[in-house]
């Protein structure tokens, strides 16, 4: 019995990544977690589970955090990603970054990226978040190792930094 194969279909894409345009060409079916990691080599969007539990792939697509491993690369044309390598600027930290290893808000680090992802989108968001309102924000998200204290206490942190920095807080 022959080998069903699949069309070497390709669809250009254009795309801005952590302020770099981007093209290339891709199947149609390639997820924006893959082309990111395997076309890009941005291995810092982990890939946790493929069904969006995890919430270890997380990217800003367009300033909205979303699961890279929900979006086909096709549908970010002409989008702007962010992905945690492109969150420090000039070898400085990002302050959710900073938080993190200031609050010890990681351990093995596979859902740190993530994490950081969320929390930065969330900040954008609501600038003075509760306890409730990032432990809300941090749903789709599972860390196995630290049970969120330190995760919540960095971004509560995080927050206060980044209120400080911009004459709010």
């Amino acid at each position: 019995m022959a080998e069903a194969t699949v069309g070497t279909t390709r669809i250009p894409l254009r795309m801005t990544v952590n302020g770099v345009g981007r093209d290339a060409s891709v199947e149609p079916r390639l997820l924006l977690v893959h082309f990111l990691r395997e076309h890009l080599a941005l291995t810092g969007t982990h890939v946790g589970c493929d069904t969006s539990q995890c919430g270890a792939c997380t990217v800003l697509l367009n300033g909205r955090a979303v699961k890279s491993c929900t979006v086909l690369a096709v549908q970010a044309q002409e989008a702007e990603i962010t992905t945690i390598e492109g969150l420090a600027h000039g070898g400085t930290l990002h302050p959710v970054q900073a938080a993190f290893h200031e609050k010890h808000g990681l351990q093995c680090g596979f859902c740190t990226p993530g994490m950081i992802m969320t929390a930065t989108y969330l900040l954008q968001t609501n600038p003075s978040p509760t306890e409730d309102e990032i432990r809300h924000a941090l749903e789709g998200n599972i860390c196995r190792c630290t049970g969120y204290v330190n995760i919540v206490e960095a971004i509560r942190w995080a927050a206060e930094q980044m209120r400080g920095a911009h004459g709010t807080g």
